[in-house]
């Protein structure tokens, strides 16, 4: 799932970039509101993170050519305006949801992963996107979560590709290479603990005993492995 990115704070761009890429998503980039335009056709990104006061073009009115061109676009508001009429004419736009400067980590990506939902729910079904069950463990890749029990457990996109992933190939060993390039992408270079972090987190979610993990198992200098 690529978002396109459209903030003219070059700080806060990359940050929001390497929140994103954390979670799982394809990022592109634009520093202004016509940079962001151009991008629309040939990137073809699912949701557009849009800061209000840009240069060239502002946000409401770059909301307004992505509702003409792709009225299906889901649209994030981020900026410093936060006086409730800013919100109200936002949202009146089309946009579908609103976060004010300064926010927190864990708050953007918790509106990222509802308005992500939101998107799954109203497209029609597509092959491959059905419910997964995994000894137990049931991944809902459209809702970003699994159950476990009674339990409903978050995850982000990266977390859905990786159990898609080792639940495809079940009985194999998946490599770290065979990761890497699915579930980060052959343009990202993570290394060998980039990959062990992120499954040990994982583990912590999904796992019974994640030090003596059942679902999710090591093979040991080459990679993972569901029986």
């Amino acid at each position: 799932m690529k978002v396109l990115i459209a903030e003219d704070d070059a700080h806060i761009r990359r940050g929001l970039k390497e929140v994103l890429e954390a979670e799982g998503y394809d990022v592109v980039e634009a520093g202004d509101g016509r940079a962001a335009m151009a991008l629309l056709e040939p990137e073809a990104p699912d949701l557009a993170l849009l800061d209000i006061m840009m240069p060239e073009v502002n946000g409401y009115d770059v909301c307004r050519d992505f509702q003409r061109r792709r009225p299906d676009l889901p649209v994030i508001f981020i900026s410093a305006k936060s006086e409730e009429i800013d919100r109200v004419l936002g949202l009146e736009l089309g946009a579908d949801d609103f976060i004010s400067k300064p926010f927190g980590v864990r708050e953007v990506v918790a509106r990222i992963r509802a308005v992500t939902r939101r998107a799954y729910a109203a497209r029609a079904e597509q092959p491959g996107e059905e419910a997964v069950e995994i000894d137990g463990l049931v991944v809902f890749p459209r809702e970003l979560r699994a159950r476990k029990g009674a339990e409903m457990i978050e995850l982000s996109l990266r977390d859905v590709k990786i159990l898609k992933l080792l639940h495809r190939e079940r009985g194999k060993v998946v490599t770290r290479e065979m990761l890497f390039n699915e579930c980060w992408g052959m343009s990202y270079l993570p290394n060998s603990r980039t990959i062990d972090q992120h499954i040990s987190k994982l583990r912590k979610r999904v796992e019974a005993d994640p030090k003596n993990p059942e679902l999710i198992k090591t093979v040991h200098g080459v990679g993972y492995r569901i029986d």
